[in-house]
């Protein structure tokens, strides 16, 4: 199947009375949740800011359908938005499953590109991260699956893995994908540090600090260095948006979903957000002890921070000695020769590059997430402004310090003492 401009002649967004009518007769679907329509039970839960999602469940089981909007649903149609980003998000979970293994995300039962429709497996008692860490659990799993489904999408999906032919053909693919790379080009990178109409923070308690970082020269260049690395640096098929929204969580089984933001990107621009995302909700912590101290939840926070990076690292590095047959690095210079010691200079090298430049990503995440458009519920749910403002103004200014800094800091307990006495100083 090959991608193609796609226009919302045709289409019908989906809603609760309509959906058992329009796909009861779908046999992927009916065979999920059982061909008497009359029996179906529809649930729209969808709390993201682009797509309609639908919880379906009938005698047999249950679906989850999830239809993308011909416009950003946080803003509404003034925003148009083309519905070919189900047909990205269909085809990366596609790549995904395949390079992290079978139950690392949601299984696929039925792709309609013209509605822009995907019917996927309801993942059941699962709940999202965020909401979990939001709640102060601590999930044992999580640090290791996050840190192998990183490596293994990452590197797999590399000029270290793939064939050159299939990785290009790929690449071609995925660079269609140009309205929502737009979205986190600007929204990302580029909104949070100008008085860009749709930002918002809170204000205004957070006034001052806003105004040092958007005056802040050096910042400013760092946060651009990083937008060109996103739109130039073409090195895997990231996921393109992940965070602790995007996964889904039992103490047992972790599921990445909801990579429609799919392209080719840097390796560290996945796992950078992701980490940002334990740091934030680091931060965030003495905003939700309403329940009791927060202690031992903030130091799990940071060790899975530490878990994550070295899983990816030993993983990575696994592979690359394992499954190296892509164009880069090539064996039959260095472990064909019998030089080994001159390939692990070369993974040590890579390693060294994806580190840097994922504290650089991880720091501008942290950044847009608490000054542009689309914020976490991390801070959100903190009601009290004033202490919503404390949680905000330590990840800012830690935001700052990894964007900046990042050729200078060389591991991650250095990383996480920087967030310990960030926190405290500015407590």
């Amino acid at each position: 199947m090959n991608s193609r401009s796609q226009d919302s002649a045709g289409f019908a967004a989906l809603d609760m009375s309509t959906l058992g009518e329009r796909l009861g007769n779908v046999p992927a679907i009916a065979d999920k949740v059982g061909r008497d329509i009359s029996q179906w039970k529809v649930r729209e839960v969808g709390d993201g800011n682009l797509n309609l999602v639908f919880i379906v469940e009938g005698d047999k089981g249950g679906v989850v359908v999830k239809q993308a909007l011909p416009y950003v649903r946080l803003v509404g149609e003034s925003w148009p938005l083309p519905l070919k980003r189900s047909f990205f998000e269909y085809h990366a979970l596609r790549r995904q499953e395949k390079r992290a293994g079978v139950g690392s995300v949601p299984a696929i039962y039925h792709f309609d590109e013209g509605q822009a429709l995907l019917a996927m497996e309801y993942l059941s008692p699962h709940v999202i991260l965020r909401r979990r860490l939001i709640e102060g659990a601590i999930l044992p799993k999580i640090g290791r699956d996050l840190g192998l489904f990183c490596a293994r999408t990452l590197f797999r999906g590399s000029d270290l893995a793939m064939p050159t032919r299939e990785r290009k053909q790929d690449v071609a693919l995925f660079c269609d994908n140009v309205e929502l790379c737009d979205i986190t080009e600007n929204l990302v990178f580029t909104d949070p540090y100008f008085e860009a109409e749709l930002n918002q923070h809170t204000s205004p308690q957070l006034d001052g600090i806003v105004a040092e970082l958007r005056a802040d020269r050096d910042l400013k260049v760092e946060a651009q260095r990083l937008k060109h690395l996103f739109a130039a640096k073409a090195e895997t098929l990231l996921h393109g948006d992940l965070h602790t929204g995007s996964v889904m969580v039992t103490e047992t089984d972790t599921r990445v979903i909801d990579p429609e933001f799919a392209f080719y990107g840097p390796i560290a621009f996945d796992v950078g957000m992701m980490l940002a995302n334990f740091w934030m909700s680091y931060f965030s912590q003495a905003g939700h002890e309403n329940n009791g101290d927060r202690s031992e939840m903030r130091e799990w926070l940071l060790s899975v921070t530490d878990e994550i990076w070295s899983v990816f690292r030993a993983e990575f590095s696994h592979l690359w000695r394992t499954e190296r047959n892509g164009i880069l690095y090539a064996s039959s210079i260095f472990e064909e020769r019998g030089d080994t010691l001159a390939s692990e200079q070369a993974l040590n090298t890579v390693l060294s590059e994806i580190w840097t430049d994922l504290l650089g990503f991880a720091g501008i995440e942290c950044h847009r997430r608490i000054l542009g458009l689309a914020h976490n519920a991390d801070f959100e749910t903190i009601e009290d402004p004033d202490l919503r403002a404390r949680c905000e103004r330590p990840a800012l200014l830690f935001g700052r310090q990894l964007a900046v800094n990042r050729s200078r800091i060389h591991s991650m307990d250095e990383v996480n003492e920087m967030a310990r006495i960030i926190a405290s100083e500015d407590a």
